[in-house]
């Protein structure tokens, strides 16, 4: 982990490597929120959320091609999947012409300083517009993206 002025650097991304993150938290926060969505895809990848709206997402994709976006129910994110091992660190929302992001806690490094607090969510019911107003509240809405133009 990596230390700037007001931010601690959290290293993070696929199994393989092909889709890399680094997550600038704030330094007051030692506690990492993580909420575990209830939709099926999450379910089934175990996706376990956290985001920060004073954080910093700089997201690398080392190969493109083998980067898929999978967006379902109202196509307003995408989740980015690694075809080569299959793991979904991230998932990025353009609302407003700005890209939102949450990060997949299960995808971070060396994270032995940080505590967690865990709760379960579930969005259904939640319309769109309404989604996305809570995105832009509470989604990292700094995303830098380094070797890749989404």
């Amino acid at each position: 982990m990596k230390e700037t002025q007001n931010f601690t650097a959290i290293i993070g991304g696929c199994h393989c490597g092909n889709i890399r993150f680094v997550l600038r938290w704030p330094k007051s926060d030692t506690e990492i929120p993580v909420r575990k969505c209830g939709c099926t895809f999450c379910q089934k990848h175990t996706g376990a959320w956290t985001s920060h709206q004073n954080a910093e997402l700089v997201v690398e994709f080392i190969d493109a091609k083998n980067v898929s976006k999978y967006g379902f129910g109202t196509n307003t994110a995408d989740f980015c999947v690694c075809s080569i091992c299959g793991v979904v660190p991230i998932v990025l929302s353009e609302i407003d012409d700005r890209v939102y992001a949450v990060v997949n806690v299960n995808t971070l490094e060396d994270i032995n300083e940080f505590s967690f607090a865990i709760s379960s969510t579930n969005f259904d019911g939640e319309d769109t517009e309404g989604r996305l107003e809570r995105r832009k509240r509470n989604w990292i809405p700094s995303v830098e993206f380094e070797g890749f133009a989404n």
